[in-house]
């Protein structure tokens, strides 16, 4: 049995964490995956994202404190050596400059890394951090999006051979289409209203305050649900009293089974300020529901181009208008049969262990 090794710097709900998980659920028979995150602890990150308990056996927890820690770049170094890791596979900017590092340090035959964004590379220190790291490291180095890639080849001055591109994907018989009925009354969701749905940390940066805006614009039998948690979910309520709009926007939480979540929707809306290439896009489409998002990242590359509407962030009125073009003429086309030719998971994770098995 080969070990191999992801590493991130956290266990919270995200993509790039979901893309880990996913990895390394899809992992060849011979392989057993581990997961370590450099931050937290195994007891509040399965309390916090019940989706990790089928993993908990497989997952490490370093509880790295704020700052660079030499000591957590040892533990690795040690745990590497200890379990001869034949791959590491290290996802942002943290993880490889100790995972990446350590691997090497180890004498880890293959070391991966892909970078899920660039925007922090437009910061000098970033970027300079970053090279540094990349050159010591010499990883296979991936995207995970044609722009992604792009921004790592400008910003690093790297050439097309030094960075794939490998995009996400996800599991199409996992995020497949069902009842609305049936879904709508498991979430305790109204049945005879149409329904916009935004999944995703509640962060400024993911824009849900330009999505409750725009519903005020909107006719009174569009209601807005969210799915997720974060730091914002107060602000956000608060704001949706003073639109008073409590009776149109659902706060549902954490949700375990985020197709039943989708399945409920009429319409899905990603009004993010910053994205890479986001899963919850390809996850609703994948559910044959359509998505207006905003320009930003990557999203042109998940997002269907037949049935998907592209919006300019930070515009409540252009997020309305786009909304209530799509509800009131759907685009004719299966987002679903975007998703299944360019963003199912088993590409994805056949590609990254073509890449684990290059060099062993």
């Amino acid at each position: 049995m080969s070990i191999w090794i992801q590493v991130v710097q956290h266990l919270q709900p995200g993509g790039i964490e979901t893309m880990a998980l996913d990895l390394q659920r899809m992992e060849e028979t011979h392989e057993q995956g581990v997961i370590i995150s450099l931050e937290g602890n195994k007891e509040e990150a399965l309390a916090a994202w019940p989706r990790l308990r089928p993993f908990a056996d497989r997952l490490m927890f370093l509880d790295k404190k704020p700052g660079f820690r030499l000591s957590t770049l040892w533990k690795l170094v040690n745990l590497f050596r200890r379990w001869a890791v034949p791959v590491v596979h290290t996802h942002h900017i943290g993880p490889l400059i100790y995972g990446g590092i350590a691997a090497r340090l180890a004498g880890v035959k293959v070391v991966i890394h892909t970078e899920h964004d660039a925007w922090h590379l437009r910061q000098q220190r970033r970027r300079l951090v970053q090279a540094a790291a990349l050159r010591f490291v010499k990883p296979m180095l991936v995207a995970d999006a044609n722009l992604v890639a792009g921004e790592l080849k400008a910003a690093l001055g790297f050439d097309d051979e030094k960075v794939q591109v490998i995009k996400n994907g996800v599991d199409t018989r996992n995020f497949a289409p069902g009842s609305k009925v049936v879904a709508r009354r498991e979430l305790g969701l109204p049945e005879h209203f149409r329904l916009i749905g935004c999944a995703g940390r509640l962060e400024l940066e993911k824009g849900q305050a330009v999505l409750i805006e725009s519903l005020s614009f909107l006719p009174e039998d569009v209601h807005l649900a969210f799915a997720g948690d974060g730091s914002q979910r107060k602000q956000l309520e608060q704001l949706v009293e003073s639109l008073h709009l409590q009776e149109r926007v659902h706060f549902l939480g954490s949700i375990e089974s985020m197709p039943r979540f989708y399945q409920s929707l009429d319409l899905f809306c990603l009004p993010s300020y910053f994205e890479g290439l986001s899963l919850v896009i390809l996850e609703a489409q994948s559910c044959e529901v359509p998505a207006v998002v905003t320009n930003v990242g990557a999203s042109t590359e998940a997002l269907c181009p037949r049935t998907g509407t592209l919006v300019e962030p930070g515009s409540a009125f252009a997020m309305a208008q786009a909304l209530e073009k799509k509800l009131e003429k759907p685009a004719t086309g299966n987002p679903r049969q975007f998703v299944k030719q360019s963003g199912d998971l088993r590409t994805t994770a056949r590609n990254y262990a073509a890449l684990r098995h290059r060099y062993l």
